[in-house]
């Protein structure tokens, strides 16, 4: 794992930043948001986030986009699983949800699918801030995040023992 720091984050604290960002959603320019089509969840990280989002503003018509990039520890090359359909079209009115942006990768391959959608985050690094237009909070790029679905609660010992 080439990442240094590690931000863990609960379910509680994903609920609450993936509010946040769809309370920033909420906030833009009827001229940015205009109706919305659908969501986009990129699989598999952006679906809870994407579930989250689609409740909290009304929209009842979710899709996905399969791309595999990660391991467990590590990004790796992008691997297109499933595309964005045609119904999506050139992605006018539709939003696209991801849990976080690393690199910009995965996020620049959807955007030649659908380049008119708009591309949300909960989570943004400074290397794929460029890809997003919407995010919450910005992690370095050094740092790897625990996702709560990644994570098993466990006993912890001290980090000194006498």
């Amino acid at each position: 794992m080439n990442q240094s720091k590690f931000f863990l984050v609960s379910w509680a604290e994903l609920h609450r930043d993936t509010r946040a960002l769809a309370w920033s959603l909420i906030a833009l320019p009827q001229t940015q948001k205009a109706e919305w089509k659908g969501v986009i969840a990129v699989t598999r990280g952006g679906m809870v986030p994407a579930a989250v989002i689609a409740r909290e503003l009304g929209i009842r018509l979710v899709e996905t986009v399969c791309i595999s990039s990660y391991d467990e520890q590590d990004q790796g090359e992008l691997h297109i699983l499933k595309g964005t359909g045609e119904r999506v079209g050139k992605g006018e009115g539709w939003l696209v949800v991801d849990d976080l942006v690393d690199t910009g990768g995965t996020f620049k391959a959807i955007r030649e699918m659908a380049p008119a959608a708009h591309f949300a985050a909960v989570y943004a690094k400074p290397l794929g801030k460029p890809e997003v237009d919407s995010y919450v909070t910005e992690v370095s790029q050094d740092t790897w995040i625990h996702f709560p679905w990644d994570l098993e609660e466990t006993f912890t010992p001290p980090l000194i023992k006498r």
